[in-house]
Parts: C-alpha cells; structure tokens; sequence
C-alpha cells in the first residue's frame, strides 16, 4: 500500500501523518483549560507513573504549526501532555493532524477509555515490559493486566468500535464473547443507547439471548432470583427494546432536523416584541417552555 506526502492511500485521505514527529512541549499549546483537582485524579497519577516507569506509548495528537507562529494546538492526550511537563520532559512524540480535527477532540472528555488502556498495556507487554511491573505502576493486580490484555479477544470490532470511548469493566468482554457478533453488536447498542454499560446488564441481555445467538448454543443459566417466566418475559421485552431502537435509528435524522427547524422558527418568533407581549400577558408558561428551547446549545442537553 503506497502512501504520498500528504498521507493519501489509494485515495483515502488520513487523519494524521504516519510517523510521530519529536515536538518541544513549550511549543504545544492544550486546546481547553485544565481544572485543579485534574492532576489529584486516580487516572492522572496511573498515566503519570505508567508514563515514569515505561516511557510514553501513545503519542500526543497536535495540529500543524499555527500560522506566524512555532506552535502547535494540542488536540488530544491533555493527561499525557501534563505528566510529561510534570516529569520534566523536554518534548514528546507527537502524530500531527493533516485536516482540522480539533472540533472532534474538543467535543470530547479527555480521559483514557478501557480500550485505550488495553492497547497501552498490551503495547507495553509486546515490548517486553513484564506484566508485575505494570501492575505495579497501574496500581492494581497482576491477573487484572492479562484480562485488560485479553479484553478484545472474541469481541467483533464493530462492537469494540462502539465501545472505544468507554469506560467499562473487562467483565463486559467475558460475557459479550458468548454471544455471536450480531447479538454483540445489538447488546453494545443498547448498553449504549441506555448509558448503562455495566457487567448486570450485560448479563440480563445474555439471558434473554435467544439459543441460535450464543456461540455455544446452549442457554445460559438463569440469573440468580429470576425465575423461568421471569426470564422469557425478560427475552420478549428485549426483542421488543431492540425493534424500538431499531425504529427510531431510522427516524433520528428526521427527528433532530424537525427540531432544529423549530428551534429556529422560536428564536424568530421570539424576536417580534408583538409576539413575546402577547405570550407573557396570556401564556407566560407557554412562552417559558419557548425561551428554555431556544437557549438549547445542544441536543444533548
């Protein structure tokens, strides 16, 4: 596979350069402010001493020089970038976005996922670091490293796609792994549809797996406290939440340009001094309801 200078492959443009590049921190600027308590986190001082112990593995994503200027904009790893400064590194290697992605970071928190940290410690692993010490470093037991190695073992990557900025226990994996890739897929959608990706809901999901789903095709036991009618009402209303979320996947992007119309009918609305008079003197609650809408920055507020 060629690639050209702009990191071009058979016509698919990259998001980043393909080699990291050495950057001095002081020309690295982070792209948000850094609240106090940030250095005092639990994953803070697990990045700063995984970073001590075995050098940085992941490196910093920034963007190009900014224009009249020798500096960069951090776009991701704020965690790394600050345990270096702490450590008293002098630079850092760094993959330098070709395009603007920067309204993509920004968006997100900047914490290390559960699958961000398999790929550290499984890195640290093949490069012949012993899985004590990373232990030790990570500050937790040694049986627990293997288990975040083995994370992604039987997981089909679209379900680990949907997963990667997640923080989950590695328990998910040792019950999703029963399950074949489309039921997989289906239990990690709704997992993370319902903000619940948790080690229970898996299991009740694994439960009401239909047999001709499992890798075994055998039933799971029964969960402890649920009885056999309890499980098959479980296994029909889950089919049931599946085919919702099904429904309204194909009507989400009709939905959200229904509201962003509305949303810009009120704000015009609003604007008429005529039409706010007459809401505040005969509907003051309707027109409460209007303003909290159009003060909305955000669907997801």
């Amino acid at each position: 596979m060629a690639y050209d200078e702009h990191g071009v492959t058979d016509g698919i443009a990259l998001g980043f350069s393909m080699e990291p590049l050495s950057v001095s921190l002081t020309n690295i600027l982070p792209s948000k402010n850094i609240p106090k308590e940030f250095g005092a986190s639990r994953k803070f001082m697990q990045i700063r001493s995984s970073i001590k112990e075995i050098g940085l593995i992941e490196p910093l994503s920034i963007t190009p020089i900014i224009r009249k200027s020798e500096h960069h904009l951090l776009l991701d790893g704020h965690m790394r970038f600050i345990a270096l400064r702490d450590l008293g590194y002098g630079d850092a290697p760094c993959l330098v976005a070709v395009d603007d992605e920067s309204y993509t970071y920004n968006s997100r928190i900047n914490r290390l996922s559960t699958i961000q940290e398999h790929y550290m410690i499984r890195r640290a692993i093949e490069r012949g670091v012993p899985a004590k010490r990373l232990a030790t470093v990570l500050n937790i037991d040694t049986s627990q490293i293997f288990k975040k190695m083995k994370l992604l073992n039987g997981i089909c990557p679209e379900a680990a796609e949907l997963l990667k900025d997640r923080q989950f226990s590695a328990d998910i994996s040792r019950v999703l792994r029963k399950m074949k890739p489309t039921r997989q897929i289906e239990c990690v959608e709704l997992m993370v549809s319902a903000n619940t990706v948790t080690v229970s809901y898996a299991e009740a999901m694994l439960v009401a797996t239909p047999v001709a789903m499992l890798v075994d095709g055998k039933k799971p036991q029964k969960l402890a406290g649920v009885s056999q009618e309890q499980m098959v009402k479980m296994e029909r209303e889950m089919e049931g939440l599946q085919g919702q979320y099904k429904l309204v996947e194909q009507t989400y992007g009709h939905d959200v340009l229904n509201l962003v119309l509305a949303r810009g009918y009120l704000v015009k609305l609003l604007e008429n001094p005529a039409v706010t008079r007459c809401l505040s003197q005969k509907f003051p609650e309707l027109r409460s309801e209007f303003e909290a809408l159009v003060k909305t920055v955000a669907l997801e507020q």
